[in-house]
């Protein structure tokens, strides 16, 4: 497969049996991200664990680009797996792993406390009306509130547990602007109302998650954390 150059992100979503949590989230920290920031084209990686929604945690890698996916180091670091990554797969609920390409960049470059994950499938004959809804009405009212500071929309290229054709991520400085006029304000545009009755629309997948842990590699530049500022 050909990727086309430009930002890229790794999506997995997953869940330990209730008895491994400790232990998966010592492999996650290190074991499983520290060998991706070491590789060409990882420029940094977040955790997550759900407010709302399940699987329970997510964790999303940023990409320079797709191409990233296609070196040797990574394709040595997919294919032999270290004994201890083996085990947690193979244990793990409700695995996805979805590769993005980046389509919309809006708002501030800040990662939220919060984040606010958004999936449809979304059919080609309606992709068109999507992206002008999502893009040029959707994103700009939910930006006019205080506390969503950011919106980056993906086409996904392939994945794995469920049947996503686009991503939004939202990054949010609080939860409680999930419920804020402005949001109410941009569920009710009159692009959104053409889309409303179709079964595709109503069929979203819907996450809100609190970032846990957050890592940037040497080479990147540094993204801003709301917490820290």
């Amino acid at each position: 497969m050909s990727y086309q150059v430009g930002p890229a992100l790794l999506f997995s979503q997953m869940e330990p049996p209730p008895e491994r949590t400790a232990e998966f989230h010592d492999w996650y920290d290190g074991d499983h991200i520290p060998a991706r920031m070491e590789l060409s084209g990882f420029t940094g990686a977040r955790r997550y664990r759900a407010v709302a929604g399940d699987p329970a945690h997510l964790a999303v890698y940023e990409l320079e680009s797709l191409a990233a996916l296609e070196t040797p180091g990574y394709r040595s670091v997919k294919s032999s797996p270290s004994a201890l990554t083996r085990d947690m797969l193979s244990s793990v609920n409700g695995f996805t792993r979805f590769t993005l390409r980046q389509v919309q960049d809006a708002g501030d470059r800040v990662a939220g406390r919060f984040l606010s994950v958004v999936a449809f499938a979304v059919p080609p004959q309606d992709e068109d009306v999507f992206n002008a809804w999502y893009g040029d009405e959707h994103v700009p009212m939910l930006l006019e509130a205080h506390d969503w500071l950011r919106v980056r929309r993906y086409e996904v290229v392939d994945g794995e547990g469920g049947p996503w054709t686009h991503f939004a991520l939202h990054e949010l400085r609080t939860a409680e602007v999930m419920g804020s006029p402005e949001r109410m304000r941009a569920r009710s545009g009159p692009l959104r109302a053409a889309l409303a009755d179709r079964p595709w629309f109503a069929d979203s997948g819907r996450w809100l998650y609190e970032r846990i842990a957050s890592v940037q590699s040497s080479s990147s530049q540094r993204e801003v954390s709301e917490d820290v500022r």
